[in-house]
Formats: structure tokens, C-alpha cells, sequence
């Protein structure tokens, strides 16, 4: 992570506080919330952050509203707290 880059795992937690339990997010939401006007080109940080929360019990990757396996979903997924 650079010098200037957000924590996007903190970025993700705070989002999910923000929710109802059992609520979502969207990758793009905390890519939005943090990373300025080129928040597309912090997809994979985002994402990657996802992964490191998921590694740590903190959050599941679902897709579908099934939870999923991170290291090979792919399309569309949304992130919410660990039930």
C-alpha cells in the first residue's frame, strides 16, 4: 500500500458499520467512498482488501446471496459482515 492509499479494509469495515446487519456492500461502493475520481483503477486494491477480511473472519464475499469462495468467484459480488 503506498503512502497515500487508504486502508480499504478499514474503508469496507466502516461501510458495513454504516449497514443493517446482514447487510451488503458493493466493491464499488468503497472504491467510490475512497478513492476519488479514478475509483475504477482501485477495483483490484478493493477487492484484495475483501480477500485479507475474509482470510480474517471478518466478512463474506457472496454473490447471488450465497456466500462464496473468493479465490475463484468471478462476475459481480457484494461484501457483508460475518454472521
Amino acid at each position: 500500500m503506498a503512502h497515500d492509499d487508504p486502508d480499504w479494509r478499514k474503508v469496507i469495515l466502516d461501510l458495513l458499520e454504516q449497514r443493517s446487519e446482514g447487510a451488503t456492500i458493493c466493491p464499488s461502493d468503497a472504491a467510490r467512498a475512497a478513492g476519488g475520481e479514478h475509483w475504477r483503477d482501485r477495483m483490484d486494491d478493493v477487492r484484495e482488501a475483501a480477500r485479507g477480511l475474509v482470510a480474517e473472519g471478518e466478512v463474506d464475499i457472496t454473490q447471488h446471496g450465497e456466500v462464496v469462495d473468493p479465490s475463484s468467484v468471478r462476475g459481480p459480488i457484494r461484501l457483508r459482515r460475518r454472521r
